[in-house]
């Protein structure tokens, strides 16, 4: 659908160059990292303030005019596909730290900040956000969709991260959620409600964030094993032993042939878990030996540790190129992700019957994961243009939401709903799916903001 005219004149009037109508730049804003449709916005346009913000959003809303916020773009389950076309709000020039208070544990940045930049930026006050996804994504959309990462094993999610937002809503109002006490008993817990809402009750303008010291030592390590069986199960020992990891991620065999192939690291192929501890001296060594003890006993065929920054980061390097090594497994193929996330322990099942399914389908896959907190992801290499291939996959992502869903799961533990998980949200959240109908027709009531995701 085309932009209506006046929206156009009024944008362009007050944005300038900051608004356009470029094709490229429409293609640009389409539908981030996803095997999804990717679906063009009519325009783009770059703010650079909350206040221009809610000035987008009400001429807009004016005249019935999608709104899309945007951010890196790299979601994974279609979140920024404009599938009614409309305006796509550039989050990345709001990318100011604001604030930041060492005495509080806490800083106040603009959405568009990424976390990379926000880390490099607190370096020199000792502290660090901890929320790591894969990707280098802008804060305000590692809110929108309540990402996690790495590291929440031990920091959480966005969700226990975010002190309070600053947020435009459908009516181009701006309102304030949360406060930067660390807790508060005053009305509703609007914070969290738009945490994780991808966009479709407002567009998150500003965060204020939970800071961490940065820990005294750091000890990283990989463990080898004979299947997923021995390594879920060492990983759900670990959290039942009351041992606090930094880090514990799982990568299966075929995911570290592909390592080895893109970043010649030399690891052993089999299924492995990457971990990391952290806190003082004589804790670490602890804690590294205790958990040395339960690999040992779930059958590990090695164990290994690493100190030196150079080489933590070089098994970190290995464990985030997961996804680009594994579609080195069929050159010229395409990622399709899914994720899901179950108790820990049930993590184990989960993980070794979600291999089974995944021997039994034609198309190359992997499995890792946050096995820490039972959150896995399976990639698929496959041919987009496959249709055989894409009923394939689609038919093995059914049995593993199913039994993630049966197993008290969800299903996304943090790519979120989007486009692609749409269809299980009925299974997953019965009758409270109409409250959450009821909440966004409330909120917006045109249906306006991020149209045609999360809700079926």
């Amino acid at each position: 659908m085309a932009l209506d005219n006046i929206v156009a004149q009024e944008l362009a009037t007050r944005f300038g160059d900051r608004f356009t109508q470029n094709p490229t730049e429409r293609l640009n804003h389409a539908g981030g990292e996803s095997h999804h449709v990717k679906q063009p916005p009519d325009a783009v346009v770059w703010p650079l303030s909350s206040d221009e913000v809610a000035a987008i959003v009400r001429v807009c809303v004016a005249h019935d005019t999608p709104v899309i916020g945007y951010g890196l773009g790299s979601s994974l389950e279609g979140h920024v596909s404009a599938v009614r076309g409309g305006v796509a709000i550039d989050m990345m020039r709001m990318e100011r730290i604001l604030r930041v208070s060492p005495d509080d544990l806490d800083c106040t940045v603009e959405a568009g900040i990424t976390r990379e930049a926000l880390n490099t930026g607190l370096r020199a006050s000792g502290l660090f956000f901890p929320v790591d996804p894969g990707a280098n994504a802008t804060l305000g959309g590692m809110a929108a969709t309540r990402a996690s990462g790495t590291t929440t094993v031990r920091y959480g999610t966005m969700s226990e991260n975010v002190l309070s937002l600053k947020v435009v809503t459908p009516e181009g109002e701006i309102i304030h959620t949360g406060a930067r006490a660390r807790k508060s008993s005053a009305g509703y817990d609007l914070k969290h409600l738009y945490i994780g809402s991808e966009g479709t009750l407002g567009i998150i303008t500003e965060l204020t964030l939970r800071l961490h010291g940065r820990p005294e030592v750091v000890v990283a390590g990989v463990a080898t094993f004979p299947g997923p069986d021995e390594a879920s199960r060492s990983a759900i020992e670990a959290i039942q032993a009351a041992l606090n990891p930094q880090r514990m991620e799982y990568l299966d065999a075929g995911g570290i042939r592909g390592v080895n192939a893109v970043a010649h690291l030399g690891e052993d192929e089999a299924d492995t878990l990457f971990f990391e501890f952290a806190g003082s001296g004589d804790e670490v060594a602890a804690q590294v030996a205790f958990f040395e003890d339960i690999a040992r006993d779930n059958g590990a065929l090695s164990f290994r540790t690493a100190t030196a920054q150079e080489d933590r980061e070089r098994l970190w390097r290995a464990r985030h190129g997961a996804y680009p090594a594994s579609l080195s497994l069929r050159p010229g193929s395409k990622g399709w992700l899914t994720d899901v996330c179950v108790p820990i322990g049930a993590l184990a099942e989960n993980v070794t019957a979600a291999k089974a399914l995944m021997a039994a389908c034609p198309v190359p896959s992997v499995v890792l994961g946050h096995v820490g907190d039972g959150n896995f992801h399976v990639i698929f290499a496959l041919d987009p243009e496959n249709a055989d291939e894409m009923a394939a996959v689609e038919a093995v992502n059914e049995k593993i939401v199913a039994r993630a869903l049966a197993s008290g799961g969800t299903c996304t533990g943090e790519h979120g709903v989007g486009l692609g998980k749409m269809r299980f949200m009925e299974a997953e959240h019965g009758a409270a799916l109409g409250i959450m109908r009821r909440l966004k027709a409330a909120l917006d009531p045109k249906g306006l903001f991020n149209p045609g995701k999360m809700l079926p």
